[in-house]
């Protein structure tokens, strides 16, 4: 069972914000203060602890009166999100990952984008990239779209978690994260989304997204073998247009031709020709 520590919000807000955090006590202090000090006070924060083994709750205590604290057994970034939208009561929710801060009118301006524009479901904002503590510029590739973005997001994750906001009913159409992946859960849940709902960008820069550090999801190998899987159960879901079909095969066959040309490289024969094979069913 959870254990809950912190203050509980039972009144509606207007915006739940959503930390997930494991072993982050690096980071998770600076984190929680960009949203407490941020130029909007209509919101909860929580914060989802999935199992920190270092100093992460002793650091989280000190600001227990202003935020709502979870702790569950280590089970991965997916379900410490889904743990907090349960627990959430806004009617929007943004994400924030504990290695990443936001600037202090982050929430203002986007709540002032969904006051604006009510037939909208889902914005994000342009981000300031730090890698290592230097700052760095984003490759052409990863430079992001607004409106329809599904198409270029099929090759590369084009929006960021810490970014995003989004209205909760979202959530009741396309689902929750997938539990079942350790990465790429976010590229898996963009595109169940932008398959249906354009994706707005607020051209502004209003989060740093900080990279670099031994830990980020983003740097473990093999990647492209989620993305694979949430391809595969995109197309299979019936959800797509007969155009959006088309552009995830190709890509889907695009993706698995480079997984296994690494996985030959490696020696693993059989892994290869599962990938190499895998689009001729569909």
């Amino acid at each position: 069972m959870n254990a809950i520590i912190g203050k509980a919000l039972n009144q509606k807000i207007s915006v739940s914000v959503i930390i997930p955090t494991f072993n982050r006590g690096w980071a998770i202090v600076k984190a929680v203060d960009s949203v407490l000090t941020q130029n909007f006070i209509d919101y909860e924060l929580i914060v989802v602890d999935d199992g920190s083994t270092d100093n992460t709750q002793d650091l989280l205590s000190a600001c227990a009166k202003k935020i709502t604290c979870i702790q569950q057994k280590n089970r991965g970034v997916s379900a410490a999100r889904n743990t907090g939208i349960h627990a959430s009561h806004g009617s929007l929710i943004a994400f924030l990952d504990s290695d990443d801060y936001w600037l202090p009118d982050k929430l203002a301006i986007q709540m002032a984008f969904f006051y604006a524009n009510p037939e909208a479901a889902i914005c994000q904002t342009e981000e300031i990239w730090v890698r290592n503590g230097l700052r760095v510029n984003p490759k052409k590739k990863h430079a992001k779209p607004s409106g329809n973005i599904f198409g270029r997001s099929l090759s590369c994750c084009l929006v960021s978690p810490s970014a995003v906001m989004l209205r909760r009913e979202l959530f009741d159409d396309v689902g929750l994260f997938d539990e079942t992946l350790p990465a790429c859960e976010d590229y898996d849940m963009w595109l169940r989304i932008s398959c249906r709902y354009p994706v707005h960008l607020i051209d502004t820069p209003l989060i740093i997204k900080n990279g670099g550090h031994p830990d980020q999801l983003s740097r473990q190998a093999g990647l492209d073998k989620y993305r694979i899987r949430s391809l595969l159960g995109l197309i299979q879901s019936g959800r797509l247009s007969r155009t959006q079909l088309s552009q995830a095969v190709i890509v889907l066959g695009e993706k698995c031709r480079i997984y296994a040309e690494g996985c030959r490289k490696r020696g693993r024969e059989d892994e290869a020709a599962y990938f190499q094979h895998l689009t001729k069913s569909l």
